[in-house]
C-alpha cells in the first residue's frame, strides 16, 4: 500500500504524519515540490516480461509524461531477490545522494521506499504498483528496495546517458528505519 511517513530529520522514532490516503500523500508532497500520482497499473506482466513488453503495456501514459515533463528517454528496472547482485544494488541506493535531473519512477509491480530529505524533514514514501513519484533535480534522497526486493519500475530521464548519483556525504540515511515490507511475494 502506498504510504507517506514524515519525520523531523533529527527524530526517526516519532513521525509527524503517517498516511495511506493517496490524496493526502499527493497534497503533502506537492507542498514541497514532489510529484506523486496514482496511475492505473492493471496490466498483468509475466515474470518473463522483458523491458520492451513493460514499455509496450504502458506506452500511452509513458509518452504523455515524457511530453509533459520533457523526458528524453525511459528504461525499465526489474529487481527481485533472485536478481544477481540484488544485495549490492540495495546497498548502492541506501546512502543519501542527489541527481542533476529529476528522478521520476512509475512502479509497475512490487514496492520500494524513497526517503526525501527536505525542509529539515525526511519524507518516507512507500511506492507500490500504480505510483508515479518525481523528485526534483538536486533534492537529497535515498531509496530502499528492502531485504527481499521485488519491483518493476519505469524510469524517466532527461539525460540520454541516464542518471548519475552524487553522494551528499550525510549519514542521515543510517538513522532512519529500513524498508521492511509487511508481506513478501514469492519470486
Amino acid at each position: 500500500m502506498s504510504h507517506l511517513t514524515v519525520y523531523l530529520e533529527n527524530d526517526a522514532l516519532r513521525p509527524e504524519l503517517s498516511t495511506a490516503d493517496p490524496a493526502l500523500i499527493a497534497g503533502h508532497l506537492a507542498h514541497v515540490g514532489i510529484l506523486f500520482e496514482r496511475w492505473t497499473a492493471g496490466t498483468p506482466l509475466p515474470a518473463s516480461a522483458d523491458a520492451e513488453a513493460v514499455l509496450a503495456a504502458y506506452a500511452a501514459p509513458v509518452e504523455a509524461l515524457k511530453e509533459a515533463r520533457r523526458f528524453r528517454s525511459v528504461d525499465v528496472v526489474r529487481i527481485t531477490s533472485a536478481t544477481e547482485g540484488a544485495a549490492a544494488q540495495r546497498a548502492k541506493f541506501l546512502d543519501e545522494h542527489t541527481h542533476d535531473e529529476d528522478e521520476a519512477r512509475f512502479f509497475v509491480e512490487g514496492a520500494g521506499a524513497f526517503y526525501i530529505h527536505l525542509d529539515r524533514r525526511v519524507f518516507r514514501v512507500v511506492c507500490e504498483a500504480g505510483d508515479l513519484l518525481s523528485i526534483p533535480a538536486g533534492t537529497p534522497h535515498w531509496f530502499d528496495m528492502g531485504p527481499r526486493p521485488r519491483f518493476t519500475a519505469i524510469r524517466f530521464f532527461t539525460r540520454l546517458d541516464g542518471w548519475i548519483a552524487s553522494p551528499t556525504g550525510d549519514t542521515i540515511a543510517a538513522r532512519f528505519p529500513l524498508f521492511e515490507p509487511e508481506t513478501v511475494d514469492a519470486d
